[in-house]
């Protein structure tokens, strides 16, 4: 199969129309290039806000109630693409109420035949936290699709190893990183969590960020990422673990082709067995830390 994962830029849209023709036009453009999974990053979303006016979108919270006020017409767009083409996508992630009073941060999961499912972000960014009040999610999906079995890191979340460890005990082979960083820091820490676990799980972590300045939501006012496909640095696989990658904060799809053939074959006989050793871990953490006096 062809993974595609989006550099994608946040534009001050217009109106509904010209959102709607951005995003069919993305997803035709790597529908054409034989995409079958298409990955959308963090928080691209919120250019929705724009239709609500410069002060809405300039006003933190105003900007998440004018997303949500159109989730129902991106879902459809959604549906009626992934149709169309006969791909799968994730969406931009941006705010939905779960559970909690406060909105979540969820990404959509959509196949050719409708909606598959969603996966809210589960743990919050400072930023996310202490000034913008998103709701974390409550717990973690793995959906089987017809192109394999699928789990969803959301950005932060891809810097934590037993998130992902949970979806590939589960029996997740391709897991999906969108990503939101403002500063080449932010995107670094996503990238080295994204690489890291696709190594440590020996699968593919798909990495898709947003890219450009956007200075009229001071949620997502500055964006730095290169999209990115990552496999483990091992048998099957290039040295350096990359398979595709943009240049940085480049707008654009990063395409890889991949096969979960070679996924099953490096955990079975690569030249390290993360995936199978990981579980000799816990004998290890189960005892004592020994301390060692100075002399």
């Amino acid at each position: 199969m062809k993974l595609a994962a989006a550099a994608y830029p946040l534009d001050f849209l217009s109106d509904w129309a010209e959102y709607r023709a951005k995003l069919s036009d993305w997803v035709a453009k790597a529908a054409m290039d034989g995409a079958d999974l298409l990955v959308f990053p963090e928080y691209g979303a919120m250019e929705l806000a724009s239709l609500g006016g410069a002060a809405i979108a300039a006003d933190l919270e105003a900007a998440l109630h004018e997303v949500m006020r159109h989730q129902s017409a991106v879902m459809d767009l959604h549906c009626q693409l992934a149709h169309k083409h006969g791909v799968h996508i994730l969406g931009a992630s941006g705010p939905a109420m779960g559970a909690a009073a406060r909105p979540v941060n969820r990404a959509v999961l959509y196949g050719p035949n409708g909606v598959i499912g969603h996966q809210d972000k589960q743990i919050m960014t400072r930023f996310e936290h202490e000034d913008w009040d998103i709701a974390p999610g409550q717990g973690l999906r793995l959906f089987e699709t017809a192109l394999g079995k699928l789990g969803i890191l959301i950005c932060y979340d891809s810097e934590f190893p037993l998130l992902a460890r949970a979806l590939v005990d589960a029996g997740a082979e391709i897991l999906l990183v969108p990503s939101a960083t403002e500063a080449l820091a932010g995107y670094t820490r996503v990238k080295v969590g994204a690489m890291a676990r696709a190594l440590e799980n020996q699968c593919i972590a798909v990495h898709a960020p947003t890219v450009g300045p956007a200075a009229w939501c001071p949620a997502i006012d500055l964006n730095t990422g290169a999209a990115a496909i990552y496999g483990p640095p091992d048998l099957g696989f290039p040295e350096t673990g990359i398979l595709a990658q943009r240049p940085l904060n480049s707008a654009g799809w990063a395409m890889a082709d991949i096969t979960l053939d070679a996924v099953a074959r490096v955990r079975a006989d690569g030249a390290v067995l993360n995936h199978t050793d990981w579980a000799k871990q816990d004998a290890r953490i189960s005892l004592p830390v020994e301390h060692s006096k100075p002399l």
